[in-house]
Order: C-alpha cells, then sequence, then structure tokens
C-alpha cells in the first residue's frame, strides 16, 4: 500500500515535472529578446532611509497620473504612508532620477536631466522644493555637479565649471570659495578623470558635522598630457573630446587639501608636505567636527598613511599607517564611533578583516578572522553595540550578511539562503532591505530586522521574472572548480540540459581576470549569462574560470600578480583549456575564449600564446600595452614603466602577435575614453605587420560599454556570428 503511494506520487510528480519541460522549452531566446530589457529585475529605485529610522522613501513611477512620486513608507508595517512628492504640477521637472531629502526633512532636492561626463561624473539641472510652503526653486543652471546638503540642512554645496559653491537656502543666494577653476587646468571640490574611473568617486568636497568647514581637494592637471578622441557626430566635420589623461610613468595631477571656514569666509591650505605622497584617496571628517581625517597614499600605492588634521588646534598627526609589498587596496569603510575610535579593514593577516582602533590610532582589537574576505562593511549602531558587515565565510563565491558585538563576539549570520546576500540598513539598524539572489533565484528583496536578521516582508520578489525565465528552460548553470598551475581554481560550467553524450561539443570560455575580481559567484543572471545560454541552445558548452590574480581567495592568491599582469592569468587560463580538453564531451580542436576590457585583454593574449589550444578568441575593448593605460591603475599592479620594462612588455598581446594562430575578432568604440582606442589600432598594425589574418569592428562614438540604441544587438550579433562560423562549423 505504502509503495502504491509512493508510485503513485511519483508519477504525478514527474508528470508534472515533463509538462513544465515541454512548456518550459516552447520558447528558444533570440538576441533581440535578451536586449530589448525584458529580463531587467525589478528593483527599488532610490531609497533613503529618513532619520527617525522608521521610514524610509523610493521614487516611483505613477503612471496613473503620468508622473514620478517620492513615496515614503513604513518600515515596520510596510505600507505606504504618505506621497512626499509628486512631479504631476510641474511640467518642468523632466527626467527626474534622483533626489535627496535635507536632514530636517523640510527640503526636496530634486536632481533631473541628468548628462553623463564620464564614468560616475555628471551634470545635472537641481530643483528645491519645500516641504512646508510647497514652493519650488530652480538652482543655478544644469551643469551643476555634486549637489549635497550641509547637515544642518542650511546651505547646498556644489561644483560648477570646476568651481566649488555654497547656496544659503534662506536667501537663495550662491557663495563662491573658489576661483581658479578651469578646464583642462585646476579643478575644485571634484576629483580628475582618473580619480573618478581608479579611485571611484567624484565628490572631492566634505561637509563637517557642525557645517562649519568645507574640505575640499584641489587637482591641478596643467601638465598632465592630454587625449584627444575625434567624435565623428552627424556633422560634415568631426570635432574633438580633449581630456586630462595620465599614462603609467606620465605626469599626474598635483593634488592639494584646502578647508574653507563658513563663519570667517577663509580657506586654510593644510600642509602636507611633511608626507609627501602622491595621492589623496579620500577625506572624511570624523565625529569631532574639528578633526578631517585623511588619507594619503604613495605613487607605488603599497603605503598608506591615514591622517588626522585638527582644524582647532592647528595640527596633524598619524593616526594609522599601512604597508603591502604589492599595493594597499583603497576603500569607503572608515567608519568613526561616537567616542572617535574607528573601525578598518585591512589585509594584512592574509584576509581582508576589520579592525577597532582608539581615537589615537592604537589598535584595540581585530574584529573578523578566518580565512574569507570581509566584501562589505554596513556600520555601527551604538544602541547595542554590534556592527554589520557582509562576507565570503561561507565561500568564496557566496556573500552573507553578519553582525558582531564590539568586542569582536557573538557573530551572527543574518542571511539564510546560499547565493548573494546584501543589505540596506535604516538610519537607526533597526531594520535593513535584504537584496538576494542566486543562480536560480531573481532578485529578491525583503524588509528584515535589524536585531536578529528575521525576514518581516516581501519587497519585491521578481515572480514575473521568474515565471518568465522558466518559461525558456535555460542551461543549468553549475558551479565546480578545476586543479591548475597547484590551485582550485572556482569555475562555472554551462551545458546543453539535453546533452548528447556521443557528441563533441566547442566550448566557449569566458573570463575577465583582471586583479580582485569575481565572475564565479552565485547570483542571478546578468545579459552576458543570457547570451551564454543562447550560444549553449545552439550547441555549444560555455565555461568561467577565476584563475590566479582574481578574488575572495586571500592576499597571496589576488596579488600573485604584482609586477607580471598577463602571466601567470594567462596561464591558468590555458592550462584550464587544456583540461577541458581532455572531457569526454569536448571537441579539443574547438576551444574559443572571449572577454571585454581586462577580458580582452585576457582573450588576445590566451590566442596569442596558447599555442593552438584555442582556435578563436573575440577581443571587446582591450588594453593592448598597459604603457597606454592609465597611471593609478597601472602602476598599482606593475608599478613604474621606468622600473618594470620587462613586465610591461613581456606580457601584452602587442608583443605576441607573430604566435597568432587562430580566429580573431576585435572589436572598440573610438569614443572609449578609459581604454581608448589607440590599443586596439596599434594591435590592428602589429598584425597588419605579421600579415596575421583577423576580423575587426569598430564602433563610431562608443565609449567603453559601446551601447545605445541597437549598439549591443549589433555586437552580439556579430560576436555571435562569429561563434558560428569559427567555432561551431566543422564539428
Amino acid at each position: 500500500m505504502v509503495r502504491r503511494d509512493v508510485r503513485a506520487l511519483l508519477a504525478v510528480v514527474i508528470g508534472v515535472f515533463w509538462s513544465a519541460s515541454l512548456y518550459a522549452q516552447d520558447r528558444s531566446l533570440t538576441l533581440t529578446e535578451i536586449w530589448n530589457g525584458q529580463f531587467t529585475p525589478a528593483g527599488l529605485q532610490s531609497i533613503r532611509s529618513l532619520p527617525d529610522g522608521g521610514h524610509f522613501t523610493i521614487l516611483e513611477k505613477n503612471a496613473a497620473v503620468n508622473a514620478m512620486e517620492i513615496n515614503k513608507y513604513d518600515y515596520a508595517s510596510g505600507r505606504k504612508t504618505g506621497v512626499i512628492f509628486s512631479s504631476s504640477n510641474y511640467p518642468e521637472l523632466t527626467g527626474i532620477f534622483d533626489y535627496e531629502l535635507s536632514p530636517d526633512e523640510q527640503k526636496l532636492l530634486i536632481k533631473t536631466q541628468r548628462r553623463a561626463q564620464y564614468r560616475h561624473s555628471y551634470f545635472a539641472q537641481h530643483f528645491l522644493y519645500d516641504l512646508i510652503d510647497k514652493t519650488l526653486v530652480k538652482i543655478e543652471g544644469p551643469d551643476l555637479q555634486e549637489v549635497t546638503f550641509s547637515p544642518d540642512g542650511k546651505y547646498l554645496a556644489f561644483v560648477r565649471s570646476n568651481n566649488l559653491y555654497y547656496w544659503i537656502i534662506s536667501e537663495q543666494k550662491r557663495v563662491q570659495v573658489t576661483q581658479d577653476g578651469r578646464q583642462n587646468h585646476i579643478i575644485n571640490g571634484l576629483t580628475d578623470w582618473v580619480y573618478e574611473e581608479e579611485f571611484g568617486f567624484v565628490q572631492a568636497y566634505q561637509w563637517s558635522r557642525d557645517s562649519d568647514y568645507l574640505a575640499y581637494l584641489r587637482f591641478d592637471e596643467s601638465e598632465v598630457a592630454e587625449f584627444s578622441m575625434d567624435v565623428y557626430g552627424q556633422d560634415l566635420y568631426p570635432t574633438q573630446s580633449v581630456f586630462k589623461y595620465p599614462k603609467a610613468g606620465e605626469k599626474n595631477a598635483q593634488v592639494s587639501l584646502h578647508i574653507h571656514q563658513l563663519n570667517r569666509g577663509s580657506t586654510s591650505d593644510i600642509d602636507l608636505t611633511q608626507w609627501p605622497y602622491e595621492y589623496i584617496p579620500r577625506i572624511k571628517w570624523s565625529k569631532n567636527p574639528d578633526q578631517l581625517a585623511v588619507q594619503l597614499l604613495n605613487r607605488a600605492q603599497n603605503d598608506l598613511v591615514l591622517l588626522q588634521v585638527d582644524m582647532r588646534e592647528n595640527q596633524t598627526r598619524v593616526l594609522l599607517q599601512e604597508h603591502d609589498e604589492a599595493y594597499v587596496d583603497i576603500h569607503d569603510d572608515l567608519t568613526f564611533l561616537n567616542d572617535n575610535s574607528f573601525i578598518w579593514p585591512s589585509e594584512q593577516d592574509g584576509w581582508r578583516h576589520l579592525y577597532h582602533y582608539n581615537a589615537q590610532g592604537e589598535l584595540i582589537r581585530q574584529l573578523t578572522q578566518g580565512n574569507y574576505d570581509v566584501t562589505a562593511f554596513y556600520g555601527f549602531n551604538p544602541r547595542i553595540g554590534r556592527l554589520y558587515f557582509q562576507s565570503s565565510k561561507r565561500g568564496s563565491i557566496y556573500r552573507d550578511i553578519y553582525s558582531m558585538n564590539i568586542s569582536g563576539t557573538n557573530t551572527v549570520r543574518f542571511s539564510q539562503d546560499k547565493g548573494t546576500n546584501e543589505a540596506d540598513f535604516s538610519a537607526d539598524f533597526s531594520h535593513f532591505i535584504q537584496k538576494y539572489s542566486s543562480v536560480t533565484t531573481p532578485n529578491r528583496f525583503t524588509l528584515n530586522s535589524g536585531l536578529n536578521g528575521s525576514e518581516l516582508r516581501v519587497l519585491e520578489d521578481n515572480s514575473v521574472l521568474h515565471d518568465l525565465v522558466n518559461r525558456y528552460g535555460l542551461n543549468p548553470k553549475t558551479f565546480d572548480s578545476i586543479y591548475v598551475n597547484g590551485n582550485w581554481l572556482n569555475t562555472y560550467v554551462i551545458k546543453p540540459k539535453s546533452i548528447d553524450l556521443t557528441k563533441k561539443y566547442p566550448v566557449l570560455m569566458f573570463q575577465y581576470s583582471g586583479p580582485g575580481s569575481q565572475q564565479v559567484a552565485d547570483r542571478w543572471n546578468n545579459a552576458n549569462d543570457y547570451w551564454h545560454q543562447y550560444l549553449v541552445d545552439q550547441g555549444l558548452i560555455v565555461v568561467c574560470v577565476d584563475g590566479r590574480g582574481t578574488g575572495l581567495k586571500g592576499r597571496d592568491f589576488k596579488k600573485v600578480t604584482q609586477g607580471k599582469l598577463g602571466l601567470y592569468e594567462v596561464q591558468d587560463q590555458i592550462a584550464a583549456a587544456q583540461q577541458i580538453a581532455k572531457w569526454s564531451n569536448v571537441n579539443p580542436d574547438k576551444i574559443g575564449i572571449w572577454g571585454w576590457s581586462y577580458g580582452g585583454f585576457m582573450s588576445a593574449n590566451c590566442l596569442f600564446q596558447g599555442e593552438g589550444v584555442f582556435s578563436m578568441a573575440i577581443s571587446v575593448a582591450p588594453v593592448t600595452s598597459w604603457r597606454f593605460y592609465d597611471s593609478i591603475y597601472t602602476e598599482r599592479y606593475m608599478g613604474l614603466p621606468q622600473d618594470n620594462a620587462q613586465g610591461y612588455d613581456a606580457y601584452a598581446p602587442l608583443d605576441h602577435v607573430s604566435k597568432m594562430n587562430g580566429d580573431l575578432l576585435l572589436v572598440h568604440g573610438t569614443a572609449d575614453d578609459n581604454v581608448h582606442v589607440q590599443n586596439s589600432m596599434r594591435l590592428i598594425d602589429a598584425l597588419v605587420k605579421a600579415n596575421k589574418p583577423f576580423d575587426w569592428l569598430i564602433y563610431p562614438d562608443k565609449n567603453h560599454g559601446i551601447y545605445g540604441g541597437y549598439t549591443l544587438q549589433h555586437l552580439y550579433r556579430k560576436m555571435t556570428d562569429f561563434i558560428q562560423k569559427n567555432l561551431m562549423t566543422n564539428q
């Protein structure tokens, strides 16, 4: 009787599975579908936690009235408690993309008409809305950058035409702090191109806690060499975009620190000559309104000094020094507690962990320890004495949310499901919004308790996307590891769900491989994942291997590539391909590799140096010699070319074209301000001189992302055709 019931149950389960499988396979991915946005997960746009800790706001579209709204929600109930602002009555507010509430919640800064400058920087039109008297005021023109409220809500600081200003809200009056701003010469309050790209920040000024001081950086880039890009446009003659771009070994901008006191209207130049370091990658006011924390970094980027500048006592002293034989990572995790002690992450024990120092810079204790990395620090709750962070403790391909006491004890994991877990905490740490995804679960947003991590309610589960994707019956992505050159390397594989065991399949390897990066991670699909799925449906296997130099496996694993980018990473991809070639269902003569940016550098290198292991490669927007790339990134990992000529030249694709054996597709955008098209042009020239046949594709006026209109569809269709022609024929 029991056995009969089990069989009946199994029959039902199998029947459901079979019918679901048939339904799942009634649709096949197309390139158009991949790029039309239908697979983009829903999210929560511009979430802001309010100072009371009990509420948050979200920027949302109200289709019924064709307006953007900033809506207020209650953390405890999840219910919408009001509409803070609606654009329905303000036709001048076109293209709202972000906002900021004043600290007293009486004013609303509305950002519209965004125009991109570089990767992170932009220009925009800003409006100030008074939530009390319901008035709307336009602030200056459409070219303001990095507009922020002062902590007391009385002022707005901003940068315009490379000069720093503040705006007195009550008087609707601006005050100019600097006078010498000039394009391609002097920048005040904003970073230059290379700081923005490689140190990852744009706003180079900071308000003090009492709103009395504006600390800012000044960039003198007068002696930095200019790079010019032709902009072809639609007119009869092209124009040029000219900007300062310091290449490896060349002159950087001279950066200085200044502090403006609003009450006195005076500016102090901070003397840092005692520490003749090249970079000032971060400034941050401490809990003491008179004390500014300043990070200084030498040009080799292996010595960092954390300084304290005391305006009241007119003195500067060292809080902390850090040295690494390779390089010291720059981060945003410096956090001051109420007693002015601070949390600082470091790799000093071989893994990235959190450390607690007192106000004088003396180590109190190491807070986290073990063979894993702390990947984000969320903050500290002084009411209960607990801090919150994200780490890879459950495995390098996973991310989890943790809480622990400030004493480094009683560690609690808040996240339950394996995958990628992220947190956005409320101002008082009583709640957090958790974002979870895995290879099988699209982005899921929940409201959770900040006390124990328990889930309170679901905010967005992307069930519509999940159901849509299920209709396509995607091929499984499986995680594993491969033993290569003395190391177990994280790997994922995508095989056809109905693999023919009698068939030999071609293989396409995908990678990025840059220092500290990660491609093999348990998280939801991006656009490349869907394209890989499309290719697998056409009859190949996709493999990704994170080799030496990538992240989350400790300091030594990550920094082994120091001074020789392109050596160990290439060795690992070649050796991995050689092992993959031995798999029973793989055609060893049909293994390709592709990548973008650093991945483009790698894919070209692997084809050139692989001695026939790879039959084809696609290289998109590649660095072809590190001599062409920017100073901060390149020198961090390679040192100066004057000191490491062998490292720069021995592993560059440009120096190995004569060994090319296989088919190459080279792709670049002419308006790439990051990896200049010069890289590809020089490679094209070298390939022609070596009499090597290849395909190439240039996209006019497209940047490093090569997007806009049908551009991505066109690019991926071209890459698909190339793969089908050179990898999937004559299998």
